[in-house]
């Protein structure tokens, strides 16, 4: 079977990967990315998370699982499925102009590109567990523009701290201090 992201065939995989990887021993702030905002309730579960920022991210549930993509997206996704089963890498998965307007040059594309594998589409057809108790922890939101606009409204109407940079879905790379500004004063926000 050709090679996927970590070995990632389900939502459990990644979990597994994140309990090796999220410190046990001492508290950690979270700062989920993307579809990574999925798994905060699970790892909430199992660590101690003393905040959560979720940046550009989709939420979890709360109920007890979160599907890993919503149906529209399922749809499109079931549209570039490969006679393997896996899904081209991510960057393939949306018109080329929309892609390449969230690189800031060629030279940071290709580096993200060289670090991308291939997921099976079940993937997506699964759910990531969504254990309660994360919505105790404190939490705020970063959204770059308006991809995830309901997340960040979701956010707002929970009362967290938001904030929105003028970006694309992956502006770290375009503007790393001023992310990493905004993400320091979020986190001092939610720990003071």
């Amino acid at each position: 079977m050709p090679p996927t992201y970590l070995g990632v065939q389900s939502p459990e995989d990644v979990l597994v990967q994140l309990r090796r990887e999220v410190p046990a021993d001492r508290p950690v702030a979270l700062v989920p990315h993307s579809n990574a905002g999925l798994y905060v309730a699970a790892v909430a579960a199992e660590r101690a998370v003393a905040a959560i920022v979720f940046v550009d991210a989709t939420l979890p549930s709360d109920d007890p699982a979160t599907a890993t993509a919503p149906p529209e997206l399922r749809e499109h996704l079931a549209s570039l499925v490969e006679p393997d089963g896996l899904l081209p890498r991510w960057t393939h998965w949306w018109p080329e102009d929309e892609v390449a307007a969230l690189f800031p040059d060629a030279a940071t594309r290709a580096a993200v590109e060289a670090e991308q594998s291939r997921l099976p589409a079940a993937y997506f057809d699964a759910a990531v567990p969504s254990p309660s108790g994360w919505q105790a922890v404190p939490a705020a939101y970063l959204a770059f523009g308006e991809t995830y606009g309901p997340e960040r409204a979701e956010a707002e109407r929970r009362g967290w701290p938001t904030r929105t940079l003028d970006g694309g879905h992956l502006h770290m790379l375009v503007d790393p201090e001023g992310v990493t500004d905004v993400l320091v004063g979020l986190l001092d926000e939610l720990v003071s």
